[in-house]
């Protein structure tokens, strides 16, 4: 079995989360235009890394996450965030619990839009990566080494 090309990726990862940090942060709300398509981003909170992601629409995504019409679907670190506000942390796939009732909920509502408006605050790093493979890898990488809190990687 030849593992040169894994390796080849995994090479790369340690650059571009140095140039990931290296970055002056942006807000969240001010996006610059430069700013890649594709991509891995970062939202911080002072010196507090705490999510990951990835995108191949970077920008509109990232926007997403803190956007105040976003819905639960677009704005999943939001979710999670209210998740946690709220107590409701728990994930379920029956309708007591799922993410259409919490939805319903008024007070989970305002959670959300409250965690929007905070992530809409926040700053933002990220770095160009084309590559589907390395995007990958380096949202895990990123999320490993920085001790992101609001990434599981947990299947659903």
């Amino acid at each position: 079995m030849d593992d040169a090309p894994f390796r080849a990726h995994v090479e790369t990862l340690p650059g571009s989360l140095t140039k990931l940090l290296a970055m002056t942060p942006a807000s969240c709300a001010l996006l610059p235009k430069s700013m890649p398509r594709r991509g891995v981003y970062l939202f911080s909170e002072a010196s507090l890394h705490l999510y990951v992601g990835r995108s191949n629409r970077m920008p509109e995504r990232v926007r997403n996450h803190g956007s105040s019409i976003a819905t639960h679907r677009q704005a999943a670190f939001a979710f999670k965030l209210a998740r946690e506000m709220s107590g409701k942390v728990k994930a379920t796939y029956k309708p007591e619990g799922s993410r259409k009732q919490l939805m319903l909920d008024p007070m989970f509502v305002g959670e959300f839009l409250a965690a929007k408006l905070r992530i809409s605050g926040m700053q933002v790093r990220f770095v160009e990566e084309a590559d589907a493979v390395r995007q990958c890898l380096l949202e895990v990488y990123v999320a490993l080494a920085l001790k992101t809190p609001y990434n599981d990687f947990d299947n659903h």
